[in-house]
């Protein structure tokens, strides 16, 4: 078992969350980086209290996130769809809006409404979901690559590669910027990954390709978002209705369809606590795309689940599905925090480093400017960096996790009180060794030229880095210490 404290942790969950929206293969083309965001998806989109559904719909999405909200679009060609979203509409919110304030959202999240809800992991690490229309595309860093081969290679699906790409470009014309230039900081980690070996030099490229590389963005040129919400404008508006402020609290399933257990439809209340009831027609779907948290939620309060599980709850047991709630998975980000003696006006992810070994991937940003105190950076407490200082994050993740932990209820019933998940982090021997595999990376990372500008000049002479919080270990070697210094930060 894994114990970490949340202080410890709170930088590593909330400065790197990235946007992966695809798979792999070649760009044609990219939105305007001058582009204002497009909002025609309000004619769209509704408050559940002034909202009458139909009887019937062809599918029902539930949650409007980076997945339900172009799922929602691309049905809505040929079928009717009602997709409900259990947060609200963020295009006024400059924090959701504005990259420079993407780490405000985060820091004051609350527990009703905000478009970032934060939840803690059983391991003491802070996390957190997206509670808004266009989900999680809404509070991250933005930072857009398409998939490694090895997803393809491994998925059990047989691709059908032209589809995937024209999918890819979809989503690329709608909401992905390629970057016009780099900023100083992201120029010198460009420079530093070169340098330290982490070849080749792909310069901008969509693929997921081992070396260096430039990607896409959701900010555009200007730090201006172009979250999911964004897809849903090509959807047709006579097939489509969003409802925002609508929280699903089960599944309405049904045991007496010829083919076997199906989903007929959904419960949902309203900001009022007003309850409906709505349905799919005859060999419709309703899709859960509620996340990695609410999906399995709304699967075990709907009776889909373990049976033993279940009755322990005093759940109505459905259908017994004993994986509902297993193999749970995230990717750790292990960091080094600096601080360094030159203002970083560019925040945000647009260079990466993937490796061999592993493959661990190496990724970096500087803090954004806060007028808040910056009390998310391990052992620190509350801080404001002084004006011409900044501070930066470069970290390496493990790629494909093989530590896996499980999700379980808090209530049995009311899907507000958020599940508790523990995801076992570097509980597996391979997930440290890529973590070792990291650590000596940001090693080298550290002793290229491209770095000589971020160090202090010493007391007593000669220069080097100041650290916020734990240092690289001494030799990556040592499984005891490296464990540790992985755990810990």
């Amino acid at each position: 078992m894994i114990i970490m404290k949340p202080q410890v942790m709170k930088e590593a969950a909330l400065t790197f969350l990235i946007l992966f929206i695809g798979l792999q293969l070649k760009v044609l083309c990219f939105l305007q980086p001058d582009s204002s965001p497009d909002e025609t998806y309000l004619g769209l989109t509704y408050e559940a209290t002034d909202f009458s559904p139909a009887q019937e719909y062809d599918y029902i999405i539930v949650g409007g996130g980076t997945a339900g909200c172009p799922l929602a679009a691309t049905l809505s060609e040929k079928y009717s769809v009602l997709l409900l979203e259990r947060g609200g509409v963020a295009n006024l919110d400059p924090n959701v809006l504005y990259e420079n304030n993407s780490l405000t959202t985060l820091l004051t999240a609350n527990e009703k409404d905000s478009p970032a809800q934060n939840f803690i992991s059983e391991d003491g690490v802070l996390n957190s979901r997206g509670r808004v229309l266009g989900g999680s595309s809404m509070i991250n860093f933005g930072f857009y690559s398409r998939a490694d081969d090895y997803f393809y290679q491994n998925s059990g699906i047989e691709w059908d590669t032209s589809a995937v790409e024209r999918a890819y470009e979809w989503v690329e014309d709608s909401i992905v910027t390629r970057p016009d230039r780099l900023g100083k900081w992201q120029e010198s980690t460009l420079n530093a990954l070169l340098q330290s070996g982490v070849y080749p030099d792909n310069g901008f490229t969509l693929d997921h390709l081992q070396g260096t590389k430039i990607s896409g963005s959701t900010f555009d040129d200007s730090g201006r978002r172009h979250g999911a919400v964004e897809l849903l404008n090509k959807a047709n508006p006579e097939n489509l209705k969003v409802v925002v402020h609508a929280t699903v609290d089960r599944v309405i399933l049904s045991t007496s369809n010829p083919l076997g257990l199906a989903a007929t439809g959904v419960r949902y209340h309203d900001s009022r606590g007003n309850y409906h009831e709505v349905r799919v027609r005859k060999y419709g779907e309703v899709i859960l795309s509620a996340g990695a948290l609410g999906s399995p939620q709304l699967l075990l309060v709907s009776g889909l689940g373990p049976v033993s599980y279940l009755s322990s709850l005093n759940i109505p047991v459905v259908g017994d599905h004993p994986y509902v709630g297993q193999f749970m998975a995230d990717n750790p980000r292990t960091s080094i925090n600096l601080l360094v003696p030159v203002t970083l006006p560019d925040v945000g992810v647009r260079v990466v480093g993937i490796t061999k070994s592993g493959p661990t991937y190496i990724e970096s940003t500087a803090v954004p400017r806060l007028t808040l105190p910056i009390n998310f950076i391990p052992f620190l407490g509350s801080l404001i960096p002084p004006i011409n200082l900044s501070i930066v994050v470069i970290g390496g993740k493990v790629a494909r996790p093989l530590s896996t932990g499980s999700l379980h209820l808090i209530s049995p019933s009311d899907v507000h009180v958020s599940p508790s998940v523990r995801f076992n982090y570097y509980s597996h021997t391979e997930d440290i060794l890529q973590c070792g595999n990291a650590a000596e990376v940001l090693k080298k990372f550290l002793n290229t030229p491209a770095m000589e500008e971020y160090k202090f000049n010493g007391i007593f002479g000669g220069r080097d880095f100041k650290y916020l919080g734990p240092t690289l270990p001494d030799d990556p070697s040592d499984v005891e210490s490296l464990k540790s210094f992985c755990r810990e930060t």
